[in-house]
């Protein structure tokens, strides 16, 4: 009978968190993790970032309170730094990344190993979760839950089982992050994205499973919201430049919606009939916003059309704007 990792020895897990301006959270993320019911052993790597609170301090005394807590510098602040940082640190078979305001639940790691092990995938993640406390949270959590505000992304929306092109967060066997060479630094934003095709770019499998449900708090202002999206709609920009045929309708839908949009607007200012186009949109979004929160209160419900609106414009515009100096220095194609 073959036993599974867990039956025979279960392998060392490494928990990789990049860390920032988090001294209101830090205490009771370290705690989330040290809190898993893994049964074996288990360490978790902070990179520190240039913090301008009291983080430093507190992962300083975390860290003197249980030896499985490290810390490593990242002095850029920046994201897939901090990542490779972590990881170069750890020494577990698994590596598991854990973001300082992800909530995740106490077998998140024994779940995902156990589907590594039954998939033979490289990298196993779940559902994004977005949970929102004010009515404008919740708004964009709605919006982020369904294929109305970001597509249909299982991570985001949900779905069955298997193979996948990305996954949140992520649980990896460290060989496939040797294999790739770990998280590539050029990218501010999508970097989960780009490594993940990598890693299936190499023979490796991505593997999205349901049961791994994990907690994601949104922005807190439509500006924060804004701001977020446009980011990631310039980073998949570069990451298409990169990776030739990556794109897909999902990805292309917000800046044809934006484009669309703006050139029939100006049209409509000689030939009013085209003005059926952005109106079109704005019923669409109302209609369709007013729907996927359903059993929401009216204060959140009302915010739902601006949130998807925001999503769309600001990842759409992102996209279309998204600078070449972004790609400098990566190969034209990979």
């Amino acid at each position: 009978m073959t036993l599974s990792i867990l039956e025979r020895v279960s392998p060392r897990v490494s928990v990789v968190m990049p860390v920032l301006n988090e001294a209101r959270h830090i205490a009771d993320s370290v705690a989330m993790v040290l809190g898993q019911d893994w049964p074996g052993e288990l360490e978790l790597v902070l990179a520190l970032g240039p913090s301008t609170d009291d983080t430093d301090e507190i992962a300083a005394r975390l860290s003197a309170q249980d030896t499985r807590v490290r810390t490593v510098p990242n002095p850029s602040g920046r994201t897939p730094e901090g990542l490779n940082a972590a990881i170069a640190a750890s020494t577990g078979e698994i590596v598991a990344r854990v973001d300082a305001h992800a909530e995740i639940p106490t077998d998140y790691l024994s779940r995902a190993v156990e589907v590594l092990e039954a998939t033979g995938a490289d990298n196993v993640g779940g559902i994004m979760d977005a949970v929102g406390r004010s009515p404008l949270e919740r708004a964009i959590a709605c919006a982020m839950k369904s294929p109305l505000g970001v597509g249909g992304a299982r991570f985001h929306v949900g779905g069955g089982a298997g193979e996948s092109d990305t996954v949140y967060l992520g649980v990896f066997r460290r060989s496939a992050l040797e294999r790739v060479g770990g998280y590539d630094p050029h990218f501010a934003r999508a970097q989960d994205w780009e490594m993940n095709h990598r890693i299936r770019s190499t023979g490796g499998r991505v593997w999205f499973t349901p049961e791994l449900v994990v907690t994601y708090r949104p922005r807190s202002s439509v500006r924060a919201l804004a701001d977020q999206y446009f980011n990631y709609g310039r980073w998949r920009r570069v990451v298409a430049r990169l990776h030739r045929g990556t794109a897909n309708a999902r990805y292309l839908a917000p800046p044809a919606m934006v484009a669309g949009t703006t050139a029939a607007t100006l049209v409509g200012a000689v030939w009013r009939p085209a003005w059926i186009v952005p109106a079109g949109y704005l019923a669409a979004v109302t209609v369709g916003g007013i729907a996927i929160s359903k059993g929401e209160e009216p204060a959140v419900r009302a915010r739902v059309p601006l949130a998807i609106a925001t999503m769309h414009w600001a990842w759409g515009l992102g996209f279309i704007t998204s600078p070449r100096h972004l790609s400098a220095g990566l190969p034209q194609e990979r």
